[in-house]
């Protein structure tokens, strides 16, 4: 896969090493001297000290034969010229960072896949390891529909059912789906017939925020 990185900021630097760790090939445009420099020397990649919102640099930077464009700058309004670039030359796949949630829309409706305000994804990530201990990982979607990881102990009722009789029970509650458990280093995608056992770290998707009380009942 080719793709075009745009900027070279925390997340364009990890993206780019992520990329290239997997064997993609990347150009990157980053418009400061210094972080345009600082990725050349420590990646192998073609690195462009420009500014991306020009069709001329997109194309120089390969968008002809590029299958993703991804804009990570901090900057909204240069990540929405970018996309809007990206679509005007046929770029497949388009990604965005969007900084500010109340411009998601408008990004989707260009076509862009979108990731909101990473600083408060983290933010969230770091509150819930405190706040939430037996949540492993936790992801929010749009519309407040979460997935998050969580390991049952002894004390959980579902211990011993299965996840029909534990939805029967009222033990998983509607808008709640054990989508995946892990057991002895093994993914089970689990049936109505599977069993918890304690132990299992379990897969949850929740069409709501998932509350204390539902994390309390599901892993003890």
């Amino acid at each position: 896969m080719y793709m075009i990185v745009v900027g070279a900021g925390g997340i364009g630097s990890a993206l780019v090493e992520i990329a290239l760790r997997d064997r993609h090939n990347v150009a990157v445009i980053e418009r400061d001297p210094h972080k345009a420099e600082a990725i050349s020397r420590k990646f192998d990649a073609l690195v462009l000290n420009a500014d991306a919102a020009s069709m001329d640099v997109l194309r120089e930077a390969g968008a002809e034969r590029a299958d993703a464009l991804i804009a990570t700058t901090s900057d909204d309004a240069t990540n929405l010229m970018v996309i809007v670039l990206g679509g005007d030359l046929g770029i497949p796949s388009l990604v965005s960072v969007v900084n500010n949630r109340e411009h998601a829309e408008l990004f989707r409706r260009l076509g862009a896949n979108v990731m909101e305000n990473p600083e408060v994804i983290v933010a969230e990530y770091l509150y819930n390891a405190v706040h939430r201990p037996k949540i492993k990982d936790l992801v929010t979607l749009s519309g407040g529909a979460q997935v998050f990881r969580a390991a049952v102990t002894e004390k959980s009722p579902l211990v011993g059912r299965t996840l029909r009789e534990a939805g029967q029970q009222g033990l998983v509650p509607n808008g709640v789906l054990i989508a995946a458990i892990e057991r002895g280093g093994e993914t089970i995608i689990p049936s109505g017939t599977t069993a918890i056992e304690a132990g299992d770290l379990i897969t949850v998707f929740s069409k709501e925020h998932a509350t204390n009380a539902l994390i309390e009942q599901l892993t003890g």
